[in-house]
């Protein structure tokens, strides 16, 4: 888990603070942490997953947002910038600035090193607290390894994970694949 930079705060304080700021921090139950810059890996995983995910959702009644986004888990508990979200349906808000989505369908975190078990375990605590939750993807950068978890009727969250080059992973919440071989383009070789 990253390293509180901010004594307790309020989130009315928090929100206040990140409207003004350059720099971007989530908040966990009243305390502030400083997002880390991301690797070159990072950023072509979620530029390909973008580029993925545009074309498939244009004529969908989904919207989807890259990492300036920020998604409220619930009131008064946490703020998190996901790499990827996807909200479907009407889209909510915490407040009249349309900055903090409160019902995404799907997030996506590209896994950092320094990162992976908070996004596996914490992180995705709190996720998993969202009704409107349906799928949690995280994609590894320093590996093929993509994992699918999907929320089912019982609320419990199954894991798929796609681990080989031909493999597809369905998206079924938004109705979009995504390939293994082109979210990892430039990433790595694929074999020929």
């Amino acid at each position: 888990m990253p390293v509180a930079i901010q004594s307790y705060l309020t989130p009315s304080a928090y929100l206040m603070l990140e409207r003004q700021s350059t720099e971007r921090a989530e908040f966990i139950n009243g305390q502030i942490y400083a997002m880390a810059g991301a690797s070159r890996e990072h950023n072509q995983l979620v530029f390909n997953l973008t580029g993925l995910l545009h074309a498939q959702l244009r004529q969908k009644p989904c919207s989807a947002f890259v990492a300036d986004m920020r998604v409220r888990t619930r009131p008064n508990e946490a703020y998190f910038y996901p790499d990827l979200t996807v909200a479907c349906g009407e889209l909510q808000f915490e407040d009249e600035k349309s900055d903090t989505l409160i019902n995404p369908t799907l997030i996506i975190e590209v896994l950092s090193p320094s990162t992976e078990g908070y996004d596996r375990g914490a992180k995705f605590a709190h996720y998993r607290r969202l009704a409107s939750l349906q799928e949690y993807i995280l994609v590894a950068q320093d590996r093929l390894s993509i994992e699918r978890y999907v929320k089912t009727e019982q609320n419990q969250w199954l894991l798929f994970e796609a681990t080989e080059w031909n493999d597809v992973i369905p998206l079924a919440a938004i109705g979009c694949t995504l390939s293994v071989v082109e979210v990892y383009e430039k990433v790595f070789q694929a074999p020929t």
